[in-house]
This record gives structure tokens, C-alpha cells and sequence, in this order.
């Protein structure tokens, strides 16, 4: 059990038939009346964010997430399937789990899934994913020094402003943290 005073951003607490991570804190003593403890909390079965206030000593249980490293099989159009790399099982998983790491992610990606009790509500892409460029203008050669950008599609279809010089069929570094192109990339797979 953990109190509502021992938060820390990052927790993860059962609360409200549902499992939430604390995202921000305040504790708050005002002049008059109690102390409380102001936090934004997010669901992360359904990603909704709440704001709620807690006395100090209000206590919940501790939620243990799992984690676990899959690979990306395949998308049947509905579900996306995951593949367990020590046992081999696989795992479908709807769009609403998926859609914050898909858009980086190719088959045979390794990413990890998150697990509550058993079941699977989250799917983190690498921090860092090389792609290629599947279409784009065309590049200028020696502008390499301008914040000037162009869209450009990637090979799993999600579309990333980068910079002029790119060309369709470059590899390029994505950070999936920020959606944001990082540079070239050196190793061309």
C-alpha cells in the first residue's frame, strides 16, 4: 500500500477500479483547513487523465506492471499481433493500445508491452528507430545548414517533416519519444 503523501511522479496505483500512473503532484498546505495532495493521474488502460485531490493519508495499492520485449509480427487490418521472443506465443492487440508506437515500428521490430495482471494494454516503441524514406520531393544537394523541412512518408506510412536534403529511398533516425527526425542514418539496412 502506498499513501496519497509518499506520491512520486511514475507511480503506478490501483484506484478507482482502474490502474493509474501519477503523471504530476502537488502537495498543498493552505492556511486554512487540511493538507492535500493535488495530482493529475492518467488510466493506463484508457489513457484518459484525470485531476483529483487526496488526503495525505489516503492509502491504495501499489500496481505491478510487467513488462515484456515482443516483436511485431503482422497487422491483419484490425489487430496487430506481437510475438512473445522467449516463448513464442503471440498476442493480437487492438489500434487503441497500439497507436502511439505503431507509427515506428515495421515488422520484426522489438518493442515492449505492458502487462497488468496478465493482460496487455500497452505496446513502447525503441526510443530510436531507423526507416526509410518511401516518399518525398525531391533533395537539394548542399542544403544542409537551413531549419527549412519538407513532408516525407515513411516505409510504415506515417509522415514526418525532414529536412530538404532527404531523398526517397534514405534511412533515416526517428526519435519516437518526440515523433521528430534525428539525422541520416549511417547504417543502411
Amino acid at each position: 500500500m502506498i499513501t496519497a503523501g509518499d506520491f512520486k511522479k511514475g507511480i503506478t496505483v490501483e484506484w478507482d477500479g482502474g490502474v493509474w500512473t501519477i503523471v504530476d503532484f502537488q502537495h498543498v498546505k493552505p492556511g486554512k483547513g487540511a493538507a492535500f495532495v493535488r495530482t493529475k493521474i492518467k488510466n493506463v488502460m484508457t489513457g484518459a487523465v484525470v485531476e483529483r485531490s487526496f488526503n495525505p493519508t489516503d492509502k491504495m495499492p501499489k500496481a505491478i506492471i510487467e513488462t515484456k520485449e515482443m516483436q511485431y509480427v503482422y497487422n491483419d487490418g484490425e489487430l496487430y499481433y506481437f510475438m512473445d521472443v522467449e516463448t513464442y506465443d503471440q498476442i493480437p492487440m487492438s489500434l487503441d493500445k497500439v497507436e502511439d508506437a505503431i507509427p515506428y515500428v515495421k515488422e520484426g521490430t522489438n518493442v515492449t508491452v505492458r502487462f497488468f495482471k496478465g493482460k496487455a494494454f500497452s505496446v513502447e516503441a525503441p526510443n530510436f528507430v531507423v526507416l526509410e524514406v518511401t516518399d518525398t520531393e525531391p533533395g537539394f544537394k548542399g542544403d544542409t545548414t537551413s531549419n527549412t523541412t519538407k513532408p516525407a512518408t515513411l516505409e510504415t506510412g506515417y509522415q514526418i517533416a525532414v529536412p530538404l536534403f532527404i531523398n526517397i529511398g534514405d534511412k533515416i533516425v526517428i526519435d519516437t519519444r518526440t515523433g521528430e527526425y534525428l539525422s541520416l542514418s549511417l547504417i543502411h539496412i
